[in-house]
């Protein structure tokens, strides 16, 4: 039986013949190239080709997110709930602003009274020096027309004067007048100013109030 194996002279034909594939080494050094080529993809494409390819829109806009979410979505209900907590928490901090303004205010007016409480023999030598007229000139004139001035700044109000319309919550009545000079339950004749903070009553005014005669 012939020997199928071809011997040396045949490969030799053969490869002549560009029939049989050579070594590697030397199919590489038979076809020279100009570098190492990148290794193409599934459809041909090379790793540039994919890169120099430019983002559709979708791509571009959030890589093809959901639409947003229409009325009535959960989403949407969601949004509804948080902006109404919002508004909430936006009119509670107006209201604290509000309230605290007015407490500020409140605190301010009792600590100016409790102020002139102690100050409220000073004022009542005041008025009698100058009902006796010894407080029309000179420094201690200065010092008590000063001393009116700052607590008036500070939102000092006198009370009682002649004329006025009796109110028992800032007068006191001392005595009952019968007088022709004003109107009755008017007052006649302040006996002691009262004082006021704002809306506090610091010491209500003794008065007589005017009757028919």
């Amino acid at each position: 039986m012939p020997d199928p194996t071809p011997g040396p002279d045949e490969n030799a034909d053969d490869r002549a013949a560009g029939n049989v594939p050579g070594d590697p080494g030397e199919q590489r050094a038979q076809d020279p190239g100009d570098g190492p080529r990148e290794e193409a993809g599934p459809e041909g494409l090379t790793v540039e080709d994919i890169l120099s390819t430019p983002q559709s829109t979708d791509a571009e806009s959030g890589d093809g997110a959901p639409e947003a979410a229409g009325e009535g979505s959960p989403a949407a209900a969601l949004a509804e709930e948080r902006l109404e907590e919002l508004r909430r928490l936006q009119a509670e901090f107006v209201n604290f602003k509000h309230r605290t303004a007015r407490e500020k205010e409140q605190l301010r007016t009792f600590v100016t009274g409790d102020l002139l409480q102690t100050l409220l023999p000073v004022f009542d030598d005041i008025d009698a020096a100058r009902q006796a007229g010894d407080l029309t000139d000179g420094p201690f004139a200065a010092i008590a027309n000063k001393l009116e001035e700052t607590l008036v700044r500070q939102g000092l109000v006198r009370i009682g004067e002649v004329g006025e319309k009796f109110d028992p919550n800032v007068h006191e009545a001392v005595l009952q007048q019968p007088t022709s000079e004003v109107e009755p339950d008017q007052v006649s004749m302040v006996l002691r100013s009262g004082f006021r903070i704002g809306e506090r009553v610091v010491r209500p005014a003794q008065v007589a109030v005017a009757v028919a005669e």
